[in-house]
């Protein structure tokens, strides 16, 4: 098989992924619209059948998104993240009370300076109206 031929098989390959994906992606869509639709349409049910209706139309949509190939990705991308947030170090007790402790002074003291800015605009312009 020719560079031309193998080309032209991966590229068709590649279309067909590509619409197989697009149509599970309606499909996915179309689940969680019909999850969604099935609440209002079983407004004389019981709530908990209408949730379910709801939870059951987002799972099946999940479901099929999670087997296309933007799904796959997507899962990949959070195990990814969930494997770097385990990596971070994060503050201590005592880092974080010190840290909020600090940014609520900060804001003492710019409440502070902000008020005595407006009280002396405010005696300034009372000065030159009078």
């Amino acid at each position: 098989m020719g560079l031309k031929e193998a080309t032209v098989t991966r590229n068709s390959a590649h279309g067909a992924d590509s619409m197989a994906d697009k149509i599970k992606m309606a499909a996915a869509f179309a689940l969680l619209v019909a999850g969604v639709a099935g609440f209002y349409y079983l407004g004389d049910s019981a709530m908990i059948v209408r949730v379910a209706a709801v939870l059951a139309g987002l799972a099946g949509g999940a479901v099929v998104f999670l087997t296309s190939q933007p799904g796959k990705q997507f899962y990949e991308y959070s195990q990814e993240s969930i494997a770097e947030t385990k990596k971070v170090v994060w503050p201590t007790r005592k880092e974080t009370l010190q840290t909020t402790g600090i940014v609520f002074a900060f804001v003492v003291v710019m409440a502070l300076f902000l008020w005595m800015v407006d009280a002396s605009l405010l005696w300034v312009v009372k000065k030159l109206l009078s």
